[in-house]
């Protein structure tokens, strides 16, 4: 076979750094896009942040005292924008900036202007801590205390409890084996095979000392199971019947499958009692907690911040970006005009670019976020006015076409991209849904029938709850028709239990 050279050509789409990174912008939650800033801005000396992401964070002094005060650090000079004499000039190559590109400060759909701060007018902690006394403690402000964890929580009611050392370290080996719901993760045998044979302790002494520790508070701490931990608990309250108390030991102890399964018939049955009794022993019951160490966990709440704010003006639903999310980014005086005076420093040309890029995608990252919020808007107001269950069928091909974007740029703005709006948070996503066909021949949106089914649901008898089947029929009255299967996909997605589980007596 004859070799041979041949010249061949040919189209192809690549994506340049520049597009790379406005995607991947666009696509990362705030708080994913802060700490993005955060790697870029220590890699960047050519771009800065105008303004401090922890300016509302606590602050230690020089002398140990915390301070709230979000003044500038003494000696420190004031920020000012890049002005034209600090901007290098138009013609000095990679090294322009103009005022379009070489900031970003987080602008809005509607002008913003800055209002000076005069230091007459503003109060701050500072003051009142200048003229109070240095041994106030009002004069400096403490930092919160964390929470108290549930071992600390039992090591303590063991000190004050318990004086023989051995017994001590026997109940503070119970304590560590605890999980943080408040139950013996181990068995007795278990604990016991693993301690070393030359302490000679013995299982009975592991016996009571967990005895000891099942009446610590909370209630219900040291149970090895569900069963125990609820009758521990129904055993310390106050001011129960005894004979209700009985019932609900009993439940608990023998029957609680059948509770658990509502299956009140046989409940009755077994117990040998009547409606009136297992109505009281199940509120009893229902006094309980099944995971007692739960509320020592010392979790902090996840709070979501919105992207955009709708709020209704005069009439309309209006969009805005929420300001205290947008970072503001400009290019560094300093670095600039060493630039403009060392023209061949390649190394900081090119950083230049990529600020300057950077800033020009953050601009363009928001745009987009507040278009797409701006064309939700528009097709769901039936939903700020009168909640979920007038959402209308939505889906991305219908803003994409709109905004002439492409379906896969609207999935990335939709995504882990919030919403503050009358009803509560919402995440972008929530807006999209798929349609059900109805009699008159239009659609509903499946938020809207999850709504009504969880409507429905909410204003039930409790002693004859609705079945998915009766469920489809009242939908089906109102001239959506939908299959048993399918509502009980979306009672399942509600996280609502099925109708043998809505019974009660």
């Amino acid at each position: 076979m004859k070799q041979s050279l041949q010249l061949r050509t040919s189209q192809h789409l690549a994506l340049t750094p520049q597009l790379q990174q406005s995607i991947r912008l666009l696509q990362l939650s705030t708080l994913e896009l802060q700490q993005e800033l955060a790697q870029l801005l220590s890699e960047n000396p050519m771009l800065e942040r105008t303004d401090d992401p922890l300016d509302h964070s606590v602050r230690l002094l020089a002398d140990g005292a915390i301070s709230t005060s979000n003044s500038q650090l003494e000696g420190m000079p004031s920020e000012m924008p890049i002005s034209d004499a600090q901007a290098p000039a138009e013609n000095s190559g990679d090294a322009a900036t103009s005022d379009a590109d070489s900031s970003f400060e987080g602008s809005n759909s509607t002008a913003e202007s800055d209002s000076g701060d005069s230091g007459d007018s503003d109060w701050s902690f500072d003051d009142v801590a200048r003229n109070a006394s240095p041994d106030d403690e009002e004069s400096r402000p403490q930092l919160e205390a964390s929470g108290e964890s549930l071992r600390d929580f039992l090591l303590q009611q063991m000190r004050v409890t318990v004086s023989n050392q051995r017994d001590r370290a026997i109940v503070e080996l119970m304590i560590e084996s605890l999980d943080e719901n408040g139950y013996l993760e181990d068995s007795l045998e278990e604990l016991h095979s693993r301690l070393p044979e030359e302490l000679e302790i013995e299982i009975e002494e592991l016996q009571m000392a967990l005895k000891l520790l099942q009446s610590f508070e909370p209630a219900g701490v040291g149970a090895r199971d569900l069963s125990e931990c609820l009758a521990l608990q129904i055993r310390q309250l106050p001011k129960i019947a005894m004979v209700t108390r009985r019932h609900a030991l009993q439940i608990v102890e023998q029957h609680l499958q059948l509770f658990a399964a509502r299956d009140f018939t046989r409940l009755r049955k077994a117990m040998d009692c009547d409606d009136e009794d297992l109505r009281e022993a199940q509120d009893v019951i229902r006094m309980c907690k099944p995971h007692p160490g739960a509320a020592f966990g010392g979790g902090k709440s996840d709070y979501v911040v919105p992207d955009v704010i709708v709020k209704k003006h005069k009439g309309n639903w209006q969009v805005s970006l929420n300001q205290e999310v947008m970072p503001k980014l400009r290019v560094n005086a300093m670095y600039a005009s060493i630039l403009k005076q060392n023209k061949g420093d390649g190394s900081l040309g090119n950083q230049l670019q990529e600020a300057k890029w950077l800033i020009k995608n953050m601009r363009q990252r928001y745009d987009t976020i507040l278009r797409v919020a701006q064309a939700i808007v528009e097709r769901q107001r039936n939903f700020f006015a009168h909640g979920a269950v007038a959402m209308r069928p939505l889906v991305l091909r219908e803003i994409a076409d709109t905004l002439g974007l492409h379906e896969s740029t609207i999935s990335r703005v939709t995504t882990q991209k919030f919403m503050l709006t009358p009803h509560g948070m919402f995440e972008l996503k929530y807006f999209f849904g798929s349609h059900v066909a109805t009699d008159a021949g239009g659609e509903a949106s499946s938020t809207a029938i999850r709504a009504l089914i969880k409507q429905l649901i909410g204003a039930e008898d409790p002693k004859s709850p609705l079945s998915d089947s009766k469920l489809a029929d009242m939908l089906g009255e109102q001239g959506m028709v939908i299959a048993r299967r399918t509502i009980a996909k979306y009672r399942e997605a509600l996280k609502i239990p099925a109708v043998a589980l809505r019974k009660s007596l």
